[in-house]
């Protein structure tokens, strides 16, 4: 900031000469690349991580000032747009003039943006991660620089490695692909007593830290000859009683759940490096709520549920169409639940939450439920 400052003093007095080229050269070295990589560090590392970890108040200021951040960068970056074309301009002495307003809010932007950083983001980052969090983040920059990292690439996300045996797929060794976890831990203390409540917690979590489709998870069902199948579907709703879904009753799994009722449910957040593992019997919801739920949604996905049969097999995505429309002239705005449409909902008997660690020596505490009802939580080992 005191170089280009100092550049739009001494334009008028010296014109473009050498000392001003040489200026205008650091400058645009510097926010040409020095200043776009630290904004991908606060994007890319600082900021999710923050947002992994903070808690009560200083996850709310992380919410209040992160869009601020984020803002910054962009008007950042268009400030220096403007300022970019005369500079170079100056730098290869072909022009000698510098717009005092466009410094003046370019530096103005810049100089609040470093206060806010060096105020609340980087104290709440020293003082909420833990040693190998630092040491992660360290990397990261570190990488993004070029520079080799002082952790094992193994341990560096941002890092690559090059294949050096014959290559699997797209010249990468599956074998070889492989991210080590170091965001945080999980111990027997860090927990709820109720899984379901600890749950709820890590879900809010994932929610705060904008995991992509967090309500997502894995539903592992068998057949009647033990044949295990699994496919992803949306939970709607999880309390006490356990964990909803809803889909059709004549749907591979739910011929697979007639057949036999325990399923395996998983949540994974890479964002977070975390999964949940929940096991249990699984029922269908009360025609009540499965109503509830249906005349929740769009008309057209109302519309979708009555129209396919779910699991099928059929000719072409034109016969698909014919029966949407077909469907859809028949059900009109308000369209009515088929009675093959409903909820499931598995109730738990053993719930498992894992956090990943470095060198695969991952955290997992998992909760299994008594006879009475209640929960006894262990650890496993990774």
């Amino acid at each position: 900031m005191q170089t280009l400052q100092s550049l739009l003093a001494h334009l008028p007095k010296h014109g473009a000469d050498v000392d001003a080229q040489k200026a205008a050269q650091a400058v645009l070295k510097y926010f040409n690349n020095a200043a776009h990589l630290h904004h991908e560090d606060e994007e890319q590392n600082l900021l999710p991580m923050l947002q992994a970890t903070a808690r009560g108040a200083d996850a709310t200021l992380l919410a209040e000032l992160a869009p601020v951040i984020l803002a910054g960068h962009e008007q950042m970056d268009r400030d220096w747009t403007i300022l970019k074309s005369p500079l170079e301009q100056i730098a290869n002495g072909a022009g000698s003039t510098l717009s005092a307003s466009d410094v003046a809010r370019f530096c103005d932007a810049y100089a609040a943006h470093m206060v806010m950083e060096e105020t609340n983001i980087a104290t709440m980052a020293k003082r909420l991660f833990s040693p190998e969090q630092m040491a992660q983040l360290g990397s990261a920059m570190q990488v993004r620089r070029g520079i080799t990292p002082a952790l094992p690439e193994s341990q560096v996300p941002e890092q690559q490695a090059a294949a050096v045996t014959p290559a699997v797929v797209d010249g990468v060794v599956l074998a070889d692909l492989r991210l080590d976890y170091g965001r945080a831990s999980l111990t027997e203390n860090d927990v709820l007593d109720d899984p379901i409540a600890q749950f709820g917690k890590w879900f809010e979590e994932a929610i705060h830290a904008k995991v992509n489709e967090p309500n997502a998870m894995s539903v592992a069902t068998v057949d009647a000859d033990g044949k295990p199948s699994s496919r992803i579907v949306l939970i709607k709703q999880f309390d006490q009683r356990g964990f909803t879904w809803y889909t059709n009753y004549e749907s591979q799994k739910g011929r697979q759940l007639r057949a036999n009722p325990h399923a395996a449910l998983l949540f994974f957040w890479s964002e977070l490096e975390r999964q949940i593992r929940i096991e249990g019997k699984v029922v269908q919801t009360a025609a009540e709520e499965s109503d509830q739920y249906f005349y929740s949604r769009p008309v057209k996905s109302q519309i979708a549920a009555i129209a396919s049969q779910q699991s099928a097999p059929i000719a072409n995505r034109e016969q698909m169409e014919v029966n949407f429309d077909a469907a859809a002239a028949v059900g009109g705005d308000h369209p009515l639940r088929p009675a093959q449409w409903g909820g499931y909902r598995l109730d738990p008997e053993r719930i498992e939450f894992w956090q990943g660690r470095r060198s695969r020596f991952h955290d997992r505490i998992v909760y299994l439920k008594q006879a009475d009802g209640s929960w006894v939580k262990q650890r496993l080992q990774p």
